[in-house]
């Protein structure tokens, strides 16, 4: 069952963002699975005066790559509308003149061809998966402890997500570790950074209060969100567990079953 009382600011919403792995799909081998409902729930969105845009903390794969797997599982999403941590670090790299050494799964190489790397004064690190290797990891951190002033750029700082086995850790624990080891913080680069929540208002022209999150990361996808001045509602698939609605410090402004049911929710409230 969904709260009830959440879908109150419906009739003056103009814009929803959706958090992907775990609200449109599960990921898994062959590009993962769609949940269900959640392919037509894009559609009745994108059919609505509603503006919809993608946000995502995914760093497995560079946009193109990404958004063409989602086509592949039935989505109508195009790449203008998905916005990822990588695009927005490339961005932060150029402007303040940082050559990374990057700890980053090798379908995401291709969002840093236009970087200079050479003789790196930063660290970058992603979703790495099997490249977390303790030999990876000790390079980047040794890159970090050579510096006068170390810095290292996390792209999310997510903890886990659901694969199709199971729950798999996130670029956030290994965040942890080389802050840990080399007595620094990083800057977070994708959800919960309210920098790349407001760039998501911005191309949409939308002020907080106007738009919405729904994602399966109570703190990353919501609280973030909340953090920015919007509403976040909670999808109990992908990575929710029960006690999320139970937190100590993040309380959804609703709880739905899947994203379907979140966006028959809100068109009901806008008729």
């Amino acid at each position: 069952m969904a709260d009830t009382d959440w879908p109150g600011c419906g009739k003056s919403l103009k814009g929803v963002i959706l958090d992907m792995c775990g609200v449109l799909y599960d990921s898994g081998e062959g590009g993962g699975v769609a949940i269900p409902g959640s392919i037509e729930a894009v559609k009745k969105l994108k059919a609505s005066d509603l503006q919809l845009r993608f946000c995502t903390n995914e760093t497995q794969l560079n946009r193109e790559a990404f958004v063409d797997k989602l086509k592949r599982l039935g989505f109508d999403i195009s790449v203008s509308e998905v916005f990822s941590p990588a695009p927005a670090a490339v961005a932060v790299l150029k402007e303040r003149g940082f050559r990374p050494h990057l700890l980053v799964y090798d379908g995401l190489l291709p969002e840093f061809d236009s970087v200079d790397k050479t003789n790196p004064n930063c660290v970058v690190i992603g979703d790495a998966a099997e490249k977390f290797t303790y030999q990876n990891l000790n390079e980047a951190f040794r890159v970090l402890i050579g510096l006068e002033k170390p810095v290292l750029f996390s792209l999310g700082g997510g903890r886990y997500y659901k694969e199709g086995d199971g729950l798999a850790l996130d670029v956030g624990a290994y965040m942890k570790a080389l802050e840990y080891a080399c007595d620094l913080k990083a800057e977070v680069v994708g959800k919960p950074s309210p920098t790349f929540f407001q760039s998501v208002l911005n191309d949409m022209g939308l002020q907080p209060h106007e738009a919405l999150m729904i994602g399966d990361d109570l703190v990353n996808d919501v609280g973030g969100a909340q953090n920015c001045g919007m509403k976040g509602v909670q999808v109990r698939t992908g990575k929710y567990r029960p006690s999320d609605e139970r937190h100590s410090t993040v309380t959804a402004d609703g709880t739905v079953d899947d994203l379907a049911q979140a966006v028959d929710m809100i068109l009901k409230q806008r008729h």
